[in-house]
Formats: structure tokens, sequence, C-alpha cells
């Protein structure tokens, strides 16, 4: 009996410990996109292909948020929109993870992060999420990020990102998604 208490005791705590230090996250950085201009859409036009997109920043229920949509095709070496932001003021060397607020249409979307060993415009690192219909909460940890190719090293050092970007990227697809936070955090 109180090898039983005692052990629903200890997991009790075990779970409050965690639970706190989850939403305990210290942020890094932090984008709830009230300043669009530090943003630029990029679509796949700049190396030939023929994607269409744009980018909207609205306040939707007293909240600001980037709405990232068009028509990816791969059509013509092309296959991707995105959105992105020049990280290079900021110090990330403490964050782990980045944290997302996003909904869309069901399709796969990815953060590309670029670092300072990225140097040829097809290098990033990518990590993917799947938006619904309704705000969801995505932590992408930064150490499985995936190389784009050769010639980068496997893992990121956070204290080199230069720039992250919300990418629709890699097949033929109907793009949609609503930003409304983006964070990197420890």
């Amino acid at each position: 009996m109180k090898k039983t208490k005692f052990l629903r005791i200890s997991l009790l705590l075990l779970y409050f410990v965690t639970i706190s230090s989850n939403n305990f996250a210290e942020t890094m950085f932090k984008d709830n996109f009230q300043d669009p201009s530090q943003w630029r859409y990029i679509g796949d036009n700049v190396m030939g292909g023929i994607s269409s997109g744009n980018v909207e920043f609205k306040i939707i229920n007293g909240e600001a948020v980037a709405i990232l949509s068009g028509n990816v095709t791969t059509e013509n070496n092309g296959g991707f929109i995105q959105i992105r932001r020049n990280l290079n003021d900021f110090k990330l060397e403490d964050s782990n993870s980045i944290r997302l607020v996003a909904k869309g249409n069901s399709q796969k979307y990815y953060i590309f992060l670029r670092t300072t060993g990225t140097k040829l415009p097809w290098q990033y690192y990518k990590a993917e999420f799947t938006p619904i219909e309704s705000f969801n909460e995505f932590i992408l940890p930064i150490d499985k990020f995936e190389k784009s190719g050769m010639l980068m090293t496997s893992k990121i050092n956070p204290k080199k990102i230069t720039s992250v970007g919300i990418v629709a990227f890699g097949r033929n697809h109907s793009a949609d998604i609503t930003i409304k936070e983006l964070e990197f955090i420890n």
C-alpha cells in the first residue's frame, strides 16, 4: 500500500515538473507579424519556376497573422513559395526549438533555416509540419532539422542561423497557411 502511494505521488510530481518545464520555455526571438516589413515573399520564379503566390498580413480576431497562399508547381524546375525573415541581429545560440502557431489546408509545409554555412541558394535545413484548419502549436527541435544536401554540416549551430522561412515546397499543390506566431525557444 505504501509503495503504491509513493509511486503515485512520484509519478504525479514527475508529471507536474515536466508540464511546468515545458510551459516556461525561454524565448530567444518571437515574431507575431506586427511588422510585415521584416518579411519578404520569395517564389521559385527567381530560378525560372512558375509557381504563383503571395503573402497577406492581416488582423484576425485582434491578432496579426501572415497568410501565405498560392499554387506550387514543379514545372520548369520550380516548386516553392515562401516568406523569409532575416535573423542576423538576434542572439539565437541558446535556442533548441522553433515554436509556431499555424492553421492551414492539411498540406505539408516546412520551416527552412539558413546559416552562415549555407552559401548556395539551394542550401538550407528543413523541418516539416502539417497544419489543419484550426490553429495548432508546433514545436520543431532544431537538432532534428535535415540538411538539403552535401557540403553542409549535419547539425545546425543555432548561433549561426541567419534566416527563417515558412515554405510551401517540393510538389504540385495549393498552398494556404496562416501563421500567428513564430519563435525560437529553449
